[in-house]
């Protein structure tokens, strides 16, 4: 019998295997959906679907400059001894490779991209059949560098933690291009400079200040003021020219002047910072419900 393109595509969806690994199926088991269900997960090929509703927030930041170009991309696994793994180190490279190259404009796009004649997406289900663990490509940020700038890469923790950073209008030492991107991994800045930090994020933290002090007493003009130095102070904790520079001993000296005793000329450009798992709820183990369901 005929398998229609709607027939893989509907038994694609439900197994996350491949679309020729699916026409297959449904050639093999002629036409019979339940059928090529189990023929796919007797060939391994539809792990993933089984995988699918897990937590995947272990794993690494897989990181790569070329040239002018440079890219962050997080690869997640649900252990991190899988993270580990040659298979899936190998399979993060590749396709931090292949998302530079090819530069899509989402994570979704990227998972469509051609890969050795298959997708990405299917490449990555390949590896899920092989390592056993729900894999998921999240994110990634490509960076090309501006006005001739240097970019500067920093992993941490191998590869827990992956910062790039691009400074520009004077070349500095790569010491002290290293030592910004450390300070960038182990403080988290949100922004470049305060005055990047958006209104409705300032008015959020004013009217919360605000509401800590109505009881103060102190007139509203003078709330006003002091509102002036709270969202200010506020502000510089979150961007990285005015947080407090890391290896400063005397924690007063801001990044931005840092860089500047380093080469008065030298700019800040732009930076990105990954790090494995940050914004994934993850699953919380009941050790004595599990032991419970293990006993019945």
């Amino acid at each position: 019998m005929g398998i229609s393109a709607q027939d893989v595509k509907s038994l694609r969806e439900q197994t996350g295997a491949g679309m020729m690994d699916c026409k297959k199926a449904l050639q093999e088991t002629e036409g019979n959906v339940d059928a090529a269900i189990d023929f796919l997960k007797k060939e391994g090929l539809a792990k993933a679907v089984k995988k699918g509703g897990r937590i995947a927030a272990e794993g690494l930041i897989f990181s790569k400059v070329s040239g002018n170009e440079a890219i962050l991309l997080e690869l997640n696994c649900e252990t991190d001894f899988v993270g580990k793994n040659e298979d899936f180190l190998k399979l993060g490279a590749l396709l931090a490779d292949t998302v530079l190259a090819n530069k899509p404009a989402s994570a979704e796009e990227a998972l469509t991209l051609s890969l050795d004649g298959k997708t990405v997406q299917d490449v990555i289900n390949a590896n899920i059949a092989v390592i056993g663990e729900k894999l998921s490509l999240r994110r990634f940020d490509i960076i090309t560098a501006k006005d001739g700038g240097n970019i500067t890469l920093y992993s941490h923790s191998g590869g827990r933690i992956a910062v790039l950073v691009e400074i520009s209008g004077a070349d500095v030492a790569d010491d002290v291009a290293k030592d910004i991107a450390m300070h960038i991994a182990a403080m988290a800045p949100n922004y470049l400079d305060q005055s990047e930090v958006p209104q409705d994020v300032l008015d959020k933290e004013k009217a919360f200040q605000m509401e800590q002090l109505k009881d103060s007493g102190k007139p509203q003009e003078i709330l006003e003021k002091i509102m002036i130095g709270k969202l200010s102070k506020f502000a510089g904790e979150m961007s990285l020219l005015q947080q407090v520079f890391v290896k400063d001993s005397g924690g007063k000296q801001k990044v931005g002047a840092y860089l500047k005793e380093a080469n008065k000329d030298a700019k800040l450009t732009q930076f990105s910072r990954f790090a494995v798992g940050e914004g994934i709820e993850k699953k919380k183990e009941d050790f004595a419900a599990e032991v419970s369901k293990m006993a019945q």
